[in-house]
């Protein structure tokens, strides 16, 4: 063995010698200390006893020895005993300290009244989907009116807000198109009397056997070309906006007028104008939009996960938030039959009736969508308590004490949500005043 380590050894045995030395004597120093601070409160004790009592005295002194050892050993084994039995070292079965359960709870009498028992049961429960959408115009009811020609704005009668019955006049717009088109069809017409009039000469003269077959063939080939382009130009002149009275008066007056008359097709509000005076529009171009304000469609998009609960003709409704949360009844009128590859979701829509005119276009609103009913277990609203981001139900177990169990629920549907594990059907569960009872729970274990 290395000798710088024995030598290290023999220290650390010498200091250790030392120090059990010290200790023993510090030791033997304290119980000389106590038996002479002991043998004093004695001798003291004697001496008030002999003044007062000393009867009790003189038996002492007359005791034998080992009582007056023993006497002296005395309270030295009282502090033991008292300090044994203080940690319950004589007791052979020690009391076990209960833990409180942290799901437990207890109830009293003023708590009883604040609860109410029930049974989880099964029930028909209809899945109430929440989606947002928003109000738009009902497109049977809408109309986007176009100019018919090529022209520039001369007269404007029509703007935002105005109620119109189908046939008014919105704006009027000069055309040279329109002037062409005027002269097309009376050219047209003149064309068509002419040709009409020579096959007619023809089929006399062909009578009188002036003329062969093919020269008549030929004038009424002519005729009913020339009428076939007559009509081509009075249906141009209708596409373009003129009417049949109108049409009619040109042909009886051969005078062209370049104006063009924008009408509303249907009965409703003007919500938009996008012309001004002067402006040269086409016919791609709107001009005005209408709409019958009266019927109204709420449109929402649903994920596609739970687009197979939707059907047409559910019941729904709408919460308008601009309306204070003002819910409207009504039912589902239109399910896409495709996903919208881009956002996942299928498009809903729900009919709105707005003959008040409170709901108005472009308002968000949140549409609620009621599932064909299944029969599920369900339990109440009032029966849950959310904590730490866990569903939980207080289930009982005797009279006073009831156990918190966590559960897995379903969506809220009707003031119940579905059990999906934790709870069997039949069990006794607290249907009201829950956060009450979970209020206690969290008394009692602060120990309050």
């Amino acid at each position: 063995m290395n000798p710088q380590l024995l030598i290290l050894l023999k220290q650390i045995r010498d200091q250790l010698i030392v120090l059990k030395n010290r200790l023993l004597q510090y030791a033997e120093e304290a119980y000389d200390s106590v038996k002479a601070t002991q043998k004093q409160l004695y001798i003291q004790a004697f001496d008030w006893l002999a003044a007062r009592v000393p009867a009790f005295t003189d038996t002492y002194l007359q005791a034998p020895q080992w009582f007056k050892k023993g006497l002296f050993v005395l309270p030295w084994l009282i502090i033991v005993f008292s300090t044994l039995n203080y940690f319950d070292v004589f007791d052979p079965k020690p009391a076990v300290k209960s833990v409180q359960d942290p799901n437990i709870v207890y109830v009293n009498d003023d708590l009883r009244s604040m609860i109410k028992d029930g049974k989880a049961e099964l029930g028909q429960f209809t899945e109430e989907v929440r989606v947002s959408g928003r109000i738009d115009f009902n497109e049977s009811f809408l109309a986007r009116i176009g100019a018919n020609v090529t022209g520039r704005v001369s007269e404007i009668l029509g703007f935002p807000g105005q109620m119109v019955k189908q046939g008014d006049l919105l704006a009027k717009i000069t055309s040279t198109e329109l002037t062409q088109s005027q002269l097309s069809y009376l050219q047209a017409r003149s064309g068509s009397q002419l040709a009409e009039q020579a096959a007619n000469r023809a089929r006399i003269l062909y009578k009188e056997d002036v003329i062969a077959l093919a020269e008549l063939q030929r004038r009424e080939a002519e005729a009913t070309s020339a009428k076939a382009q007559f009509g081509a130009a009075n249906d141009q002149l209708r596409v373009q906006g003129m009417d049949q009275a109108s049409i009619d008066q040109l042909a009886k007056t051969s005078v062209i007028k370049s104006i063009n008359n924008v009408l509303a097709t249907i009965d409703g509000e003007i919500v938009e104008r996008k012309i001004t005076k002067g402006q040269v529009v086409q016919p791609a171009d709107a001009l005005f939009t209408i709409a019958d304000l009266d019927a109204l469609w709420a449109i929402a998009e649903v994920p596609e996960s739970a687009a197979y609960l939707i059907r047409k003709g559910q019941k729904s409704s709408i919460i308008v938030p601009a309306l204070r949360n003002q819910q409207i009844e009504g039912v589902v009128s239109h399910v896409d039959s495709i996903v919208n590859p881009t956002t996942r979701t299928v498009l809903v829509r729900m009919d709105v009736p707005n003959q008040s005119g409170q709901v108005k276009p472009g308002m968000l609103a949140t549409m609620l969508i009621d599932s064909q009913p299944r029969e599920r277990l369900l339990v109440p609203l009032e029966a849950i308590v959310r904590e730490d981001n866990n569903d939980y139900v207080y289930v009982r177990e005797d009279d006073d004490r009831y156990r918190m169990v966590q559960v897995k629920l379903g969506p809220e549907g009707k003031g119940f949500r579905p059990v999906l594990s934790g709870l069997k059907e039949g069990a006794e569960i607290v249907i009201q005043g829950a956060y009450h009872l979970n209020t206690e729970r969290k008394k009692q274990l602060s120990g309050g």
